[in-house]
C-alpha cells in the first residue's frame, strides 16, 4: 500500500510513499545545537556534497597545505557522531551528512541533531536524494546559485517522510550493504584500469628509449632507468629543453562560491583529463591578478607533491578561465622546433621520467618536487620529425588500450548512477528490501 500527497499542496513534491509512514516537519525530527569550541584543538571537519562529512586534514594534498587559514578555531561549532552538518550555502547542492566522528566545523555552518527515536543516517540518505535537494533550494533565500541561504526556520518548515524506527534502521543496513558491494565493483575495476595503465606506460617506455627501427646503433645509458639508447638521440638535462610554470599558492580565504575556478591536485584525473567537478573556485574580479597562470588548452599539468606525486594530464578544451594552482607544474617546452609538446607528455609519463621523480623524491626525503629537482631529471631528445612518428605510432599502439579504459570507466560512472537511484527508491519505500 502506498500513499500520495499529491491532497495536500504543501506535500505534493513528496510523491508516493507507504501509507503507514508518517509526514512531519523537520523541525520535529532535527534541533539545532550551537555549542562553541573553547580550546579550537578538536579535529576540524569539512563538508562536501561529494564525501558528506570527513576529516579536513585527510583532504589536504600536501603538506604545505594547512588545515585552515584561520587565526583561532576558537568558536567553531562542536560537532557529535550522528550530528546532521548542513553546509548552508550550499544545501540546495546535497553538501550536507551524518557525521561519524566528533569534532568541529565552520560557525557558518549549521549543526542539527536528531529528536526522539529516530536514525540520523536515514534521514541523512534521504537529504541528499534529488527530489530533497530540489525542496532545500526552493526553500532557500537568494537570487543566484552562489547567492542561496538555507537557514534553519526554511529548514525547518520543510515536511519530510517518516518510515518507523525499525523500518529506518533496515533501510540504511540495506544501503550499507549495497554500497559495499558497489565499492567493491568500484575498487575491482579501478585496479583493472591501473593494470591497463601500466601496460600503456610500458609500451610508451619502450618505443621511446627504443625508438622505432630494432635495426639502428645503440648506445649505452650512463643514466639511471634506462639501459641503452638510439645513437643519434641526445640525452639532455630537462631544463635544457622544459620550462616549469608554478600556480599560485590560493588559501582558504581566497575561495568563494561561485567565479574562475582553480586546478589543485585533485583536479588531475588519472586517465589523463581535466576533472573540474570539485574545483573551489576565486571572485571573477580577480582575474587580471592571475593572467600568467591561466591554464591553456592543451597544457601539461603535474602534480608536484603528496601521494600522487608525478600525474600528470594534458588540459583539454574548456571555454572557461582555469587557473593554476602552486603544487600543480606546468611543463612548457622552451623550443617547439626541437621537442615537440606531444613527444614532451608521452615522455613525462613514462617510467622513465616517472621512476626518476620518484628517485629525487627519496633521496630527498621530502614528498615535492620542484624546478630544483627536474635540473637533475634527463630528457631523451630524438629528432624532431622521429618525435613525431613516435607519437602517431603510439596513438595507434594504445588505442585498444584506451579504449578499454574509457569502458571500464563509464562502468564506474554507471554503477554510480545506479547507487544513486537505488538510495532513493530505498528511503522512499519504492524498492522491496526484505
Amino acid at each position: 500500500m502506498t500513499a500520495t500527497a499529491v491532497d495536500n499542496n504543501k506535500i505534493a513534491w513528496l510523491g508516493e510513499f507507504p501509507s503507514h509512514w508518517q509526514v512531519l516537519r523537520i523541525k520535529n525530527l532535527f534541533q539545532e545545537v550551537d555549542s562553541r569550541s573553547e580550546t579550537g584543538s578538536e579535529e576540524l571537519l569539512s563538508v562536501s556534497h561529494y564525501t558528506g562529512v570527513t576529516l579536513k586534514r585527510e583532504s589536504l594534498e600536501s603538506e604545505d597545505e594547512h588545515l585552515t587559514n584561520a587565526e583561532s578555531l576558537v568558536g567553531y561549532k562542536l560537532v557529535e557522531p550522528g550530528d546532521l552538518v548542513v553546509n548552508i550555502m550550499l544545501a540546495w547542492n546535497g553538501s550536507m551528512g551524518i557525521s561519524l566522528y566528533s569534532g568541529i566545523t565552520s560557525p557558518a555552518y549549521c549543526v542539527y541533531r536528531i529528536k526522539g527515536d529516530n536514525n540520523p543516517e536515514y534521514f541523512g540518505y534521504l537529504f541528499t536524494t534529488a527530489l530533497f535537494k530540489a525542496e532545500f533550494r526552493r526553500h532557500s533565500t537568494g537570487i543566484i546559485d552562489s547567492r542561496l541561504r538555507l537557514y534553519s526556520d526554511k529548514f525547518f518548515s520543510i515536511f519530510s517522510i517518516v518510515p518507523p524506527k525499525t523500518e529506518q534502521d533496515v533501510i540504511v543496513q540495506y544501503i550499507k550493504t549495497q554500497e559495499e558491494k558497489v565499492n567493491r565493483f568500484i575498487e575491482k575495476k579501478k585496479r583493472f584500469i591501473e593494470l591497463l595503465r601500466e601496460q600503456k606506460y610500458s609500451l610508451i617506455y619502450q618505443i621511446i628509449t627504443g625508438g622505432l627501427d630494432d635495426s639502428i646503433m645503440f648506445k649505452q645509458s650512463e643514466i639511471p632507468f634506462a639501459d641503452k639508447f638510439p645513437a643519434h638521440y641526445k640525452v639532455e638535462k630537462f631544463n635544457k629543453y622544459v620550462y616549469l610554470r608554478h600556480g599560485y599558492q590560493f588559501r582558504d580565504y581566497d575561495f568563494t562560491d561561485d567565479g574562475l575556478k582553480v586546478v589543485k591536485i585533485t583536479q588531475l584525473n588519472p586517465s589523463g583529463y581535466l576533472d573540474l567537478s570539485k574545483a573551489n573556485t576565486i571572485d571573477s574580479s580577480r582575474l587580471e591578478e592571475f593572467r600568467d597562470i591561466i591554464i591553456d588548452e592543451g597544457d601539461i599539468l603535474m602534480a608536484l607533491t603528496g601521494g600522487t606525486i608525478g600525474k600528470i594530464i594534458r588540459a583539454d578544451i574548456n571555454e572557461e578561465v582555469l587557473l593554476q594552482n602552486y603544487r600543480v607544474g606546468n611543463f612548457i617546452p622552451l623550443n617547439s622546433a626541437e621537442l615537440d609538446k606531444d613527444f614532451l607528455y608521452l615522455q613525462l609519463s613514462s617510467p622513465f621520467i616517472q621512476k626518476q621523480i620518484y628517485y629525487h623524491v627519496r633521496e630527498t626525503g621530502q614528498p615535492n618536487i620542484g624546478k630544483g629537482d627536474f635540473r637533475k631529471i634527463f630528457l631523451v631528445i630524438p629528432p624532431i620529425d622521429e618525435q613525431l612518428k613516435i607519437v602517431l605510432h603510439i596513438k595507434n599502439e594504445t588505442e585498444i588500450i584506451d579504449k578499454a579504459i574509457t569502458k571500464a570507466e563509464r562502468e564506474i560512472e554507471l554503477i554510480r548512477e545506479h547507487k544513486e537511484a537505488m538510495i532513493a527508491e530505498a528511503v522512499m519505500g519504492k524498492r522491496k528490501i526484505v
